[in-house]
């Protein structure tokens, strides 16, 4: 089994779960840092994976989905520069830590992740993607898992549906109907989460969904005979958004590069980095921990 980090979620749920006035020695907060670090240190003292690796989002204006539609997630403010100092302290950490570590200008974390999926598929390895963003659910087949650690707990494949309404093979489709607000994606106006359910579970894809109109008035949902000419109006609309939506699983990432073992950890770099953020013990007594694990 190789683990593959949606490392974002948890910077910011650190970020805004421990107070900000945790700060270094110039005034500076730590308290995503540190929070990070607490939870990798957690998870890697109680799983031990065997292969692991760690993916950060870069820059969404570089993004090739910005290129697609320029309002691609133009909702979210910037990241505070704060955060953004920290954000580079976490992946400093985790390079330290001797874990792989990626990041991209042009793909996002879920599309590293998702190609590191159909790397570990190649060599025979399933994948549990430790995450609480439910568009990654997408990538799981029969053997794979999705962990929201320290959160809900794990799924499995034949569980999403109980959980999201549609397959994992259904999400991008689902998101492309219903939208994403989170992302700013508008999706066909007029078809909300439970009539994109009802349409997918009918037909079974987006594409389906288009071959279909004629016969959508069949599904029984509010408003189904007026369903198809909304669909129609708007299926470029949908069409981009499924563009959107969907996980890029080939990222340039090196095969030769993506053995995600993970390596002992620089004790003296991680040391030096608790000491530029003013962290006493806690931490560097689990970087020994995890250093034994690893080293033996």
């Amino acid at each position: 089994m190789q683990y593959l980090i949606d490392a974002s979620v948890y910077v910011f749920r650190a970020y805004y779960s421990i107070p900000d006035d945790m700060v270094d020695d110039a005034g500076n907060p730590v308290n995503a840092f540190y929070g990070f670090c607490r939870f990798v240190g957690d998870f890697m003292e109680q799983v031990t994976p065997e292969y692991l690796a760690i993916a950060f989002d870069e820059s969404l204006s570089s993004s090739f989905r910005t290129a697609i539609y320029p309002e691609y997630k133009a909702n979210r403010d910037p990241a505070p520069p704060e955060l953004k100092r920290q954000f580079e302290q976490c992946r400093r950490y985790v390079r330290a830590l001797g874990v792989m570590e990626l990041g991209s200008p042009r793909y996002e974390a879920d599309d590293l992740i998702g190609t590191l999926v159909e790397h570990g598929r190649r060599q025979g390895r399933p994948s549990t993607i430790v995450s609480r963003d439910k568009d990654l659910t997408q990538l799981l087949s029969k053997d794979d898992v999705f962990w929201d650690f320290a959160g809900k707990g794990k799924l499995s494949y034949d569980e999403i549906p109980s959980s999201f309404g549609v397959w994992p093979e259904q999400i991008a489709d689902f998101l492309a109907l219903a939208g994403d607000a989170v992302d700013n994606i508008k999706g066909v106006p007029g078809v909300g989460k439970k009539t994109a359910e009802k349409l997918l579970q009918h037909f079974g894809s987006l594409d389906e969904i288009y071959g279909n109109l004629h016969r959508v008035h069949e599904v029984n949902v509010r408003g189904a005979k007026t369903l198809a000419a909304k669909l129609e109006t708007h299926r470029d609309a949908a069409m981009l958004a499924r563009q959107l939506t969907g996980i890029a699983c080939d990222a340039p990432i090196d095969e030769a590069e993506a053995q995600m073992q993970p390596a002992a950890p620089k004790l003296g770099e991680l040391n030096a980095l608790f000491d530029e953020a003013g962290i006493g013990t806690a931490l560097r007594r689990q970087a020994e921990r995890v250093s034994d694990i690893y080293t033996h």
